[in-house]
């Protein structure tokens, strides 16, 4: 079994290449749906999430904004929060990738994984990247974002062109919804019938990896 990291910063189009990669078949850990599954309504989560930030969570589970205002550009506070969230992530995360050992390629996408060194666990590393002035316009799109807070998120991020330089494939979705796929494909196929190795000399000396002959 291969295991790829998969990231992406803010409005660079990895939820649309890790579809394509659950299309094709490759079980795809999603970190981003197991912290709304714990969060949720009768997330196990909730009980500390609401001792630690009082008023934040209900019924319906966490109230995104309340909690949000409560971490937002606050270190310690995130940083508490993230004590909570992290290790139950981690457990859910090392039993789906048991659950899948059999199969040649296992994605676990994570938003933030070269800022949490989450690299150092993986096989390989695909970056999900598009041009600065495309990543703004989607992200500006979103309801109630604005620039100060593209702005704010951006810090917390690794550089883009500092995610491209470290990792291992690059997925670019500045271009069109087919010829992203058709990069999703390439990559999937020569990793399935290659392994990493090669595929990764391959990427270095062109765009995307070669097919398998």
């Amino acid at each position: 079994m291969i295991l790829l990291g998969l990231t992406g910063s803010i409005g660079m189009g990895k939820s649309t290449v890790a579809a394509m990669m659950r299309r094709a078949g490759v079980p795809v850990f999603d970190a981003d749906a197991a912290v709304h599954r714990l969060q949720g309504p009768g997330g196990r989560l909730l009980p500390d999430i609401e001792a630690a930030f009082p008023g934040t969570t209900g019924p319906r589970g966490v109230d995104r904004v309340a909690l949000g205002k409560a971490v937002f550009g606050n270190r310690e506070a995130l940083r508490r929060l993230e004590a909570i969230v992290h290790p139950a992530v981690f457990a859910m995360r090392r039993d789906f990738v048991r659950r899948h050992r059999a199969k040649p390629l296992v994605v676990d996408d994570v938003p933030l994984l070269f800022e949490k060194g989450g690299e150092r666990r993986m096989d390989a590393t695909i970056v999900v990247s598009a041009p600065a002035w495309m990543q703004r316009r989607r992200v500006l799109a979103r309801p109630g974002m604005t620039q100060a807070r593209l702005a704010q998120i951006l810090k917390l991020q690794v550089p883009d062109r500092e995610k491209r330089r470290r990792a291992d494939f690059v997925i670019d979705t500045g271009t069109s919804r087919a010829e992203t796929r058709a990069q999703v494909m390439t990559l999937l196929a020569c990793l399935r019938a290659r392994g990493i190795r090669y595929c990764r000399s391959c990427a270095k000396s062109s765009s995307t990896p070669k097919p398998p002959a």
